[in-house]
């Protein structure tokens, strides 16, 4: 077990050992993307800790008492456990690995005892459904053994700050189950510094937002300085709108101690516009290969030393699409501008003004208000949550407040410099958080509502169409969110989260006769999809999670080790090995269908031969289900040999299909879809690849079999305009890209009836 990884030996897929800061710093620098030098503790190293030193149970008994919703416990219950780690020395087994990769990076970059950021990476942080802005800590200008060590217990105490235990039960993570890495990394000591979104962060547009300021990006990120602005064409890298701001502080290190300080901003550079246009184009080519390599919107941070650009994080944008409401109109009357500033998250809200001044304040914010603050900091999560909308002094788009108001789907405006003394504690305020503006009164109708969750509370008016648009789910968690976006069902319900994330493999359950312990699991998480889109079709994917997902869970130990496990034993070949897991999942969704969810069907994955299928029929009558007669049941086309047979699995009997085609494109052009010295030659437009998916629409549309499609390429619109050509009878997208899938769907079938008319007309 490695305890020490350097950033070369990472890449994006060891979130579980290098969590999310740490895997995408190793999958950056192995793209080639400029990123500073460093190693990564991993969670390995942070448990290990834990079970020598013999303070788990002490921390877990802690926790086990705590009522999170009451603030003052939970703040209290969080200062006790950061301090029973940080006052716990670290074995000299593992202090000695962590100074020896100390050293051996400071050889490298030639200084002795050279600074470095410390970065908390937690393995439930940064990823795609649970990204949160801000809940572990980062520390600046470390330096030397004696600090390093010092700091690293600090970033594996963070991990129980008052706003990540929060979230965990919010988002009912076992905190037992929740590991910490650590990321050290040579300091960058920038002139300037700033975030970049490679799309809008709220609408999806293909722009790229920049947030630039001077100093450390500490500023930036917390929202301490409200940045500059920068609106760039992503195609053309010219500026399509700049904000040039006022920024009266940031942050440096001090040369003496390298300690980080927050000054007064020289006045010389006070107005004075960041980056240069040579910088902007620069960052832009960056931010677009980025994305490129990842195939999703990025969520970045950058800094400038010396005139280099350096990439100091990368991680998905997860709210994207979340306007909670953008139809609401002014109520009648005077409408009195009160203060202006930069709209962060979209919608209305109105309501009694709060104005926070640190956390021991947060209990005054009630359902239905209006939080104001200079910035919010994440221990304000809970207070976020209950209010209708957020109004902050300072701060830009991409500052804490405004990600988070745009993951809760709450409105809200930034950046206004005055809030918290010009609008007087009680008074009635409405903000827009489109325009960024604050009126005085209450214009738009308001209710005292529930706590916010992740989900945004209104669907928006969608264009209809025939070919249905349909969404991809991974967790359970994100159902209301996903049923927000208008789908009209669900395409694909992965079950590898909802099962893996118990931490226990689920041959481990069967072994130990523990088989209704695991079908209890799925039947909660599945319920909560099938409930949210009833009476809409959910297709409920069996488990295809390859052969390394599962080698870190309890009883994952005897997991064979595979050089491509993308290729390995894994979906229909792997459930048909070990049938008991597949029977429990199947013995779920019958329980599901008793209690009145006959809205979910079953899709397998990877199948290459019809006695796959017939198998897993078999294996579903045995779990009192009765394939294509009281359930749906179809298969995913990832292999061009389903491809090339589909009439045989049609023979065999079959009620839909669905192209997988991040699979299928790999294995048609032999193209390892992770490999980034041949990622340039892989593309779902391939002659071949469309060939084999037009083969199966044709042969499905003579059967009455419906067709669907939830790879990547059921979001490229040139892809999508052949499929509904073709005929398909559904394309499920990822929830961020539902609304923009559905208008290239319902534009491409307004242009196949126009090119019939005209095609009438003719004759």
């Amino acid at each position: 077990m490695e305890y020490v990884e350097f950033f070369e030996e990472l890449k994006k897929e060891d979130v579980d050992i290098a969590g999310g800061k740490g895997a995408n710093l190793g999958e950056l620098t192995q793209a080639g993307i400029p990123v500073p030098p460093g190693f990564v503790i991993t969670s390995a190293t942070y448990q290990k800790f834990m079970d020598e030193t013999g303070i788990t149970q002490e921390i877990l008994d802690i926790l086990n008492a705590l009522d999170v919703n009451n603030n003052k416990e939970l703040q209290e219950s969080a200062r006790k456990i950061k301090n029973i780690i940080i006052n716990t020395e670290i074995p000299d087994e593992i202090s000695s690995l962590i100074i020896e990769a100390y050293n051996a990076l400071c050889h490298r970059i030639g200084k002795e005892d050279a600074f470095v950021a410390v970065r908390s990476s937690a393995t439930a942080e940064d990823l795609p459904e649970a990204s949160f802005a801000g809940q572990q800590d980062t520390y600046l200008n470390v330096k030397g053994p004696e600090d390093l060590i010092k700091y690293v217990r600090k970033c594996w105490a963070s991990l129980f700050e008052a706003r990540a235990i929060f979230y965990r039960e919010e988002n009912n993570f076992d905190h037992s189950k929740v590991y910490i890495a650590v990321v050290v990394q040579e300091m960058v000591d920038a002139e300037k510094a700033g975030v970049m979104f490679t799309v809008h962060p709220s609408t999806g547009e293909e722009k790229i937002l920049i947030e630039g300021a001077w100093g450390l990006g500490e500023g930036v990120v917390s929202g301490t300085v409200t940045p500059d602005t920068y609106w760039m064409d992503k195609a053309t890298g010219e500026i399509l709108e700049k904000q040039v701001s006022e920024k009266k502080t940031m942050f440096q290190k001090k040369s003496e101690n390298g300690q980080t300080v927050q000054t007064p901003v020289p006045e010389d550079l006070k107005t004075k516009q960041v980056l240069d246009e040579t910088e902007l184009g620069q960052l832009v080519e960056l931010g677009k290969k980025i994305q490129e390599h990842y195939q999703f919107p990025q969520d970045t941070e950058w800094a400038i030393e010396s005139g280099k650009i350096f990439m100091l994080q990368s991680r998905p944008v997860t709210t994207l699409d979340m306007a909670t409401a953008g139809g609401e109109t002014l109520n009648d009357g005077n409408r009195t501008v009160i203060t202006k500033g930069l709209g962060a998250s979209p919608g209305m809200a109105a309501g009694s003004v709060k104005i926070v001044k640190n956390t021991d304040e947060l209990d005054k914010v009630q359902q239905g208000d209006i939080l104001v603050t200079v910035m919010t900091t994440p221990d304000m999560v809970p207070a976020m949550k209950r209010a209708n909308g957020i109004i902050t002094d300072e701060g830009g788009v991409t500052c804490h407040a405004a990600i988070v108001s745009r993951e809760l789907g709450i409105p809200c405006v930034v950046g206004t410099g005055d809030a918290t003394s010009m609008l007087p504690e009680n008074s009635q305020v409405t903000l827009d958080g489109n325009k960024g503006i604050v009126w005085e009164g209450l214009l738009v109708e308001t209710t005292k509502k529930e706590e916010t969750t992740l989900e945004p509370s209104v669907v928006l008016q969608a264009p209809l169409t025939v070919t249905e648009v349909k969404v991809n789910v991974s967790m359970s968690e994100a159902a209301k969110k996903a049923a927000a976006t208008g789908a009209d069902g669900v395409g694909l319900l992965r079950t590898e989260h909802m099962m893996l994330t118990t931490g226990v493999h689920p041959k481990k359950y069967i072994q130990e006769g523990n088989e209704a312990e695991l079908v209890k699991v799925l039947v909660e998480n599945v319920l909560k999809v099938a409930d949210a889109f009833y009476p809409k079709t959910v297709w409920y994917r069996t488990l295809d999670a390859p052969t390394d997902e599962f080698q870190s869970l309890d009883g994952g130990e005897d997991e064979p080790y595979e050089h491509n496990p993308m290729l390995g034993w894994r979906g229909i070949r792997r459930e048909l090995d070990e049938p008991e897991i597949l029977l429990a999942e199947f013995k779920a969704i019958k329980k599901l269908h008793e209690q009145g969810y006959t809205n979910i069907g079953i899709m397998l994955p990877l199948l290459q031969h019809p006695d796959e299928l017939k198998q897993a029929k078999e294996i579903a009558r045995k779990a009192g289900l009765k394939p294509q007669k009281n359930i749906e049941f179809g298969m995913m086309v990832e292999t061009p040999a389903a491809a090339l047979t589909i009439e045989d699995f049609i023979a065999e009997g079959l009620d839909f299909v669905s192209f997988g085609t991040n699979d299928l494109t790999q294995y048609t052009l032999a193209i390892d879809r992770n490999n980034e010295n041949v990622a340039d030659l892989y593309t779902e437009s391939h002659p071949a690849v469309l060939k084999l998916i037009e083969r199966v629409i044709i042969e499905c549309n003579k059967a009455g079999v419906k067709t669907s499609i939830c790879g990547q390429a059921g979001s490229i619109p040139a892809i999508v305009e052949k499929l509904v050509e073709l005929g398909i009878t559904s394309v499920s997208a990822n929830t961020d890209a539902v609304a923009t899938v559905r208008e290239t769907v319902a534009r491409v079938e307004q242009k196949l009836l126009l090119k019939a008319a005209r095609k009438l007309m003719q004759e």
